[in-house]
């Protein structure tokens, strides 16, 4: 399969970032949000951030001009219908994407391939909710997805053996390292990942450290560039814990119950950077 035009649907920081990847590779990008302002917003932000690139040094002005060219932002998801490859990276909500994807099956063309950038729920379930389930796959990007190099390429039970080889060559092409996993909570690096930052909260809940000592304590110790708790405010502290309630679900294993101060953050609405409060102060800086 050829894959030259990309829907994306979602207007946060994944669908921005999946975007920015997937034009500057040279993809014609069909860009979906809710509302056209909100997806107007995304391309402003794109334009920005190549802007930055530009600055730096990093990006021909020509090549930013083709790259904001091959964009176009759109409310109306019937815009998706001639796209080759579609991503979702709406909320991580069940019931929320498996209504989009009965969506998209409806809207997209024969052979279309749909994919997800959900980085725990069951691919199986989204295909289901399709006629085309040996065309669905998990196509899974990093936070920040232009500088973060991988992309976990997750294969659920009815995915095809070509749908597979066209989301690896469209991860490549993307100048991304793919690695194929099957289709389990957490996939590869959720699932490593996430035992490590619930501790740390735990860690600091039981008064073991400060969290300054905490992050330090790893960044010092492991060569990590982050510290834990640095991690969870970047990724969100709702979204971590939806993904550690995913992971306990599913394996049922005490490194996977979500601590329960986090538990008391996300109640509090202190999510981390989103919201400018989470284990650090975001407003102060």
């Amino acid at each position: 399969m050829e894959i030259k035009r990309v829907g994306i649907v979602g207007s946060g920081i994944m669908g921005a970032g999946v975007a920015e990847v997937a034009s500057k590779a040279g993809f014609e990008v069909v860009l979906r949000s809710r509302q056209q302002s909100s997806a107007d917003a995304m391309v402003a932000g794109l334009e920005k951030s190549l802007g930055r690139q530009v600055e730096k040094g990093r990006l021909a002005e020509a090549d930013r001009d083709a790259t904001l060219a091959r964009v176009r932002a759109v409310s109306d998801l019937g815009e998706l219908a001639e796209c080759d490859l579609v991503i979702e990276s709406v909320v991580e909500d069940l019931p929320t994407k498996k209504h989009l994807f009965n969506e998209l099956d409806r809207i997209c063309r024969d052979g279309a391939i749909l994919a997800t950038n959900t980085s725990t729920l069951p691919v199986v379930e989204l295909a289901m909710e399709t006629g085309r389930p040996n065309l669905v796959c998990g196509i899974h990007f990093f936070n920040p997805a232009p500088a973060m190099p991988l992309v976990e390429i997750v294969r659920a039970i009815t995915t095809g053996d070509d749908t597979v080889d066209t989301a690896r060559a469209f991860a490549e092409a993307c100048g991304k390292t793919p690695v194929l996993v099957r289709d389990q909570a957490g996939f590869i690096v959720n699932a490593l990942l996430f035992p490590y930052l619930n501790n740390a909260v735990k860690l600091l809940d039981a008064g073991v450290a400060t969290r300054d000592d905490i992050d330090a304590a790893m960044k010092g110790g492991c060569n990590f560039p982050m510290g834990p708790l640095e991690l969870l405010d970047l990724v969100g502290l709702d979204t971590s814990l939806a993904i550690l309630e995913a992971l306990y679900a599913e394996f049922r294993d005490p490194n996977y119950a979500p601590a329960p101060l986090l538990k008391r953050m996300v109640s509090a609405e202190k999510l981390g950077r989103k919201t400018r409060q989470g284990f650090y102060d975001y407003a102060k800086k």
